[in-house]
């Protein structure tokens, strides 16, 4: 294999800007992770002085087997450490995800007990005080600090200029431009696709391009490629060329390049925790399970989803008297407006909302139709005439969406789940649309927190079914921290 196979008319390399990509990107990563390594020893240093001064307000302590201006550096070396060991500074694992939460929380954890039980065994008298709130500051910090330095990559991600990793996509045309489009989906994840090959019988006798992408050769081209993009990662997606034989030499062959190979299997929508791997003969099998719709989790859900409903109307009540007085001195009719809408199993219901249209909106939508700026079952127009003066006040802060927590309350929704759709959009319900029927509605949803009305029908559904098929109980925690940025954006809300 040579440079000569890429250089050929099929195989035109791309432009010659991208040489000095790929060492950008590595300092990118570089710097990034010395970023976090200084925020982690920031952190915990704080952490273990602050836990210091909270336990003994100063005073040097008493009965003390060791002293503590030894403690504390040994405490930060070895939380440190122990965030090394669990591989916390992985590349692999930071910017996206919740591995890196995971892990952090773990790391401190581990060395939490270990410092309890080498403790207990050596009989050395250090403060349980001073452990316990250092312990516990540090991983809140530590969290948090990683939280916001996730945020600012994100920003600078979005704007081209975080650190990225450069993917030279390998497969089929069809499974290529999947995979090109499911990780444009999440621009912050970090992955952009550079170059793709695909097999000898799918290349012109001309340049190609799959969208933007372009084709640099065939699958026997694939280390020319990646070097001549500076790629740092080779995603492999489903071929029939693509042998388990020669996946296996392609691994030996990027052994030492520095270039990680990723396997992108025909598998999308399905979250972290529902697939696991085991290795049966040196074949890794995939197992993904089942979405949950019953059992202890759906139980826990129903009951925090009631309780925060009901805490949430107590403290709301006198906001919603002066919203209720608003909408009946801005126009006339009922201040709550019930709707049908279709829940769990398909069971109707009543939802509520605060009136936000006159009072004859049903009538009029027939003279509005052919303005509809939505595509699919859902009807909606920015400049909507029907909509009263505190009715848009109401809309953009989603405060007309406040009396569905008593549908929380009552058990026909959720506060997070899928769009609570009408009857008359299911009735035109095709496929594996109706899998949204398989839980309760919510009032927030991912579609509330990726950009709401702005969305279009396709995308609202898409993130409707992963939600059914991966919900749990973090992830509802998570969306509900984000739908309170989201209000604050008002991004989509019309």
């Amino acid at each position: 294999m040579t440079s000569a196979t890429l250089l050929s008319p099929t195989t035109m390399p791309p432009e010659p800007t991208s040489g000095t990509a790929a060492p950008l990107s590595r300092a990118r990563q570089r710097g990034y992770i010395r970023t976090i390594l200084i925020l982690d020893t920031v952190i915990l240093v704080l952490a273990v002085i602050g836990g210091y001064f909270a336990r003994f307000g100063g005073d040097e302590p008493r009965g003390s087997d060791i002293p503590y201006v030894i403690v504390g550096p040994v405490l930060v070396l070895a939380w440190l450490a122990s965030l090394k060991a669990l591989r916390c500074y992985d590349h692999r694992v930071l910017g996206y995800g919740a591995d890196e939460y995971r892990r952090v929380s773990a790391a401190s954890l581990r060395l939490a007990g270990g410092v309890a039980i080498a403790g207990y065994l050596a009989d050395v008298g250090v403060s349980r005080g001073f452990l316990g709130i250092s312990f516990a500051v540090g991983t809140v910090g530590l969290v948090i600090a990683r939280f916001a330095a996730r945020k600012r990559l994100h920003w600078s991600r979005s704007r081209g200029a975080g650190w990225s990793r450069r993917v030279l996509a390998v497969g089929d045309t069809a499974h290529v431009l999947e995979l090109v489009h499911t990780l444009r989906r999440e621009p912050y994840a970090g992955y952009q696709v550079v170059g793709a090959c695909i097999p000898d019988a799918l290349l012109a006798p001309v340049p190609q391009r799959l969208g933007d992408v372009p084709v640099l050769g065939s699958f026997r081209a694939i280390l020319d490629a990646a070097a001549a993009i500076n790629a740092d990662t080779v995603a492999v997606t489903a071929s029939n060329e693509l042998t388990a034989t020669r996946l296996r030499r392609l691994g030996w062959q990027l052994e030492g390049t520095g270039i990680d190979l990723v396997l992108a299997p025909a598998l999308t929508d399905v979250a972290g925790p529902r697939i696991h791997t085991q290795p049966v003969a040196g074949l890794p099998l995939i197992h993904v399970e089942a979405p949950e719709f019953r059992g202890a989790r759906k139980l826990i859900k129903s009951f925090v989803d009631r309780a925060l409903s009901f805490t949430a109307l107590t403290a709301l009540l006198p906001l919603l008297a002066v919203i209720a007085l608003a909408i009946k001195l801005n126009s006339r009719g009922p201040v709550i407006f019930r709707q049908i809408r279709v829940g769990r199993g398909g069971r109707e219901f009543g939802v509520y909302k605060f009136r936000t249209m006159v009072v004859n909106a049903d009538a009029l939508l027939a003279e509005l139709a052919a303005k509809n700026e939505t595509d699919g079952l859902m009807f909606k127009i920015r400049k909507d005439p029907r909509v009263t003066r505190v009715g848009r006040v109401l809309r953009k802060w989603s405060l007309d969406e406040l009396p569905q927590l008593a549908n929380v309350l009552f058990g026909h929704m959720s506060l997070v789940g899928p769009r609570p759709p009408l009857p008359s959009e299911v009735a035109r319900y095709d496929g594996d649309v109706a899998r949204r029927l398989l839980v309760k509605p919510g009032i927030t949803g991912l579609w509330q927190i990726s950009g709401r009305s702005d969305l279009s029908w396709e995308d609202g559904i898409r993130l409707d079914l992963y939600y059914v098929e991966n919900w749990s109980l973090a992830a509802d925690l998570t969306i509900l921290w984000k739908t309170v940025g989201a209000v604050v954006r008002t991004r989509g809300a019309y």
